[in-house]
């Protein structure tokens, strides 16, 4: 019996001792390849303070009205990779970070879905963009543009909502989704998920630098933290844009593109120029000195 308890102990103890070597050789691997993608995926646009963090803007283009890009859940600037570049030959047009994602910074503050659109209208004035907008959000993005319009609707000529999110979501697929994201942090810092590619995966499809900065993006544990939080308050920030009040006159579009799943990007180039077709049409609804 002695011996048994024996051969089980040093069994536990070796195998204790590979998982631990394992997660350090993991951890080594996140942290040299992350080091690498700093360097090779640098931000295409500017940081602008907006008081407590700073967050990162990316603006093409010129004309008028400014089309603002809200990202999806998870998703960050590079995720509007095929949309950005070919609506900047007609007008100006911004896609940024919101707060934790991507190139900005998270801040001291707790994540509260109500503060998305103050940030976001702070970020462009002192980015030193103005109105009229049209703003146009994707998923969880689309519910963060119409709080937007709901709150500065003097400033908004038009609303494109791409994949809304719907009233009656799959909450089995739902809850599986929040409880990857809750653990992805961890999972990342382990090197599991770029080992895997269990998240990264999801950029494949975009063009180059987007889809290497949002692979890149989908491996870093502070990403995903903020969008981990995002998602946990995904029903939450629904039912805030279900009940906000829009100007009765405001051009609002619905665009059905890359599905209802909470993690879906506009990978696909011809779901993307479907997107851009219906922002360009708003912007044709726009009056020239409105």
């Amino acid at each position: 019996m002695p011996s048994m308890l024996l051969r089980v102990r040093r069994t536990l103890l070796s195998a204790a001792g590979v998982l631990v070597f394992l997660m350090l050789a993991g951890a080594t691997y996140q942290g040299a390849a992350t080091a690498l993608e700093r360097r090779q995926f640098p931000r295409p646009g500017g940081l602008f303070d907006i008081g407590d963090r700073q967050l990162h803007l990316h603006c093409l283009g010129d004309g008028s009205p400014t089309v603002v890009l809200e990202a999806p859940a998870a998703g960050m600037s590079a995720a509007w990779g095929w949309v950005q570049p070919e609506l900047a030959s007609r007008t100006r047009v911004c896609s940024y970070d919101r707060a934790g994602l991507g190139w900005s910074e998270a801040g001291s503050r707790m994540y509260e879905p109500t503060a998305v659109a103050e940030q976001l209208h702070t970020l462009l004035e002192r980015g030193g963009e103005h109105g009229p907008f049209v703003i146009a959000g994707q998923g969880l993005g689309a519910a963060f543009a119409t709080l937007f319009a709901a709150r500065f609707g003097g400033e908004v000529a038009g609303l494109v909502l791409i994949d809304v999110p719907p009233a009656a979501a799959d909450r089995t697929a739902a809850r599986r989704t929040n409880r990857l994201f809750a653990l992805s942090p961890w999972l990342a810092r382990a090197g599991v998920l770029r080992a895997t590619r269990l998240l990264s995966n999801r950029a494949r499809g975009l063009p180059e630098p987007s889809a290497g900065a949002l692979r890149a993006f989908l491996n870093r544990p502070d990403h995903l933290t903020r969008a981990s939080r995002e998602l946990a308050r995904w029903d939450d920030t629904v039912a805030m844009a279900q009940s906000a009040s829009l100007s009765g006159d405001l051009p609002v579009v619905r665009v059905d593109a890359a599905g209802a799943e909470r993690l879906a990007f506009l990978t696909d180039p011809h779901e993307a120029a479907t997107v851009v077709d219906a922002i360009a049409g708003a912007i044709g609804r726009v009056p020239p000195h409105r």
